[in-house]
């Protein structure tokens, strides 16, 4: 069984940094994907990022600014999202999602999901 957990979220200064952990057991297929999501109240779901394990490039479905960043350890099994320069839109739940056997267009569909971390912006 494939499980995504999440850490490393929690209140943060606003214009601060982040960095987010999705550690994965029970994965074992060469070709998998991993990405980030976050829900909140006004804006519903938005896909953030997605990394997969073929070729390790990052993919942002928004990501003008370049505050986020994605990184896969294949060693660790473990996806990390940095956020910098933080801002109150960053406020939201974050969930980390497993796919196979790449990242979806929308960066929102993942067949394994991790239980989220909440991450509040405060000034």
């Amino acid at each position: 069984e494939v499980l995504p957990v999440e850490s490393g979220g929690g209140l943060v200064q606003f214009g601060g940094s982040l960095r987010l952990t999705c550690s994965v057991s029970g994965l074992t297929h060469r070709h998998y994907a991993i990405g980030w999501v976050r829900q909140a109240p006004r804006r519903g779901q938005e896909g953030i990022a997605c990394i997969e394990s073929s070729d390790q490039a990052p993919l942002y479905r928004y990501n003008e600014q370049g505050r986020f960043t994605i990184s896969l350890d294949k060693a660790r099994n473990a996806a990390y999202l940095e956020i910098d320069n933080l801002k109150a839109e960053d406020t939201a739940r974050y969930y980390c999602g497993v796919n196979f056997p790449n990242c979806e267009s929308t960066l929102t569909q993942y067949q394994s999901w991790g239980q989220g971390q909440q991450v509040t912006v405060s000034s």
